[in-house]
């Protein structure tokens, strides 16, 4: 099946069906994938947090309004955002660098002090925007790896983060919730998925100049 193909049959999934569930390997490739995710500066300063556990899940039902994909799915991912970014942030992914390519730090510190002061001097809701956004990038990378491997998948604003992070007890890690995507496998009779999918032609949604 080709890409496209793949994408047209991804739907944002009403109905999981909750006897199945991903595998180990399934698993590990959505980990890997949103590890890779490309992200401003090479920073990664989001963080996933993976809730498989059902009676949790439960708890999380009332909060995002009744939706019961986030106990229905295989797992629910949670895409969370760092409450506090700085330069230890900085310093860590040089680091991380250096020890990967071996760089000298005579190449590294002119960009890595620039990276620094630019993070330094952003107001707290500058960071809060901007982390947002590196959020919805991975969000969207885990979907189409979710479509690619035959995994349904519904990103969900649709929740209170607040209440999440004390279910989750997220504070503790320094995190706060964005974004849900439960992920798993259509229930046979999720009407949703016999939908023709509605797009605009690409005539009038790209711009060639």
């Amino acid at each position: 099946m080709s890409i496209i193909k793949k994408l047209q049959w991804r739907y944002a999934t009403k109905k999981f069906d909750s006897s199945k569930s991903l595998s180990k390997s399934q698993l590990t490739t959505l980990k890997e994938a949103f590890n890779l995710t490309a992200l401003s500066y090479g920073l990664q300063i989001l963080k996933l947090v993976i809730v498989e556990n059902k009676e949790v899940r439960e708890d999380l039902v009332k909060i995002a309004f009744g939706q019961r994909q986030v106990v229905d799915a295989s797992h629910l991912l949670v895409l969370c955002v760092q409450n506090e970014i700085n330069g230890d942030n900085v310093e860590e992914h040089f680091e991380t660098i250096k020890a990967i390519r071996d760089t000298p730090d005579a190449i590294l510190s002119p960009f890595k002090n620039e990276l620094k002061s630019t993070i330094e001097n952003m107001s707290a809701d500058k960071k809060l925007s901007w982390v947002t956004k590196q959020a919805y990038i991975a969000l969207g990378n885990l979907m189409t790896v979710c479509a690619v491997e035959g995994i349904d998948s519904c990103p969900m604003e649709g929740f209170i983060p607040s209440e999440l992070d004390k279910i989750l007890q997220l504070d503790q890690h320094g995190l706060s919730s964005v974004l849900l995507l439960p992920v798993g496998f259509r229930a046979e009779d999720d009407i949703f998925s016999t939908f023709k999918k509605v797009r605009l032609p690409v005539s009038k949604t790209i711009i060639e100049l």
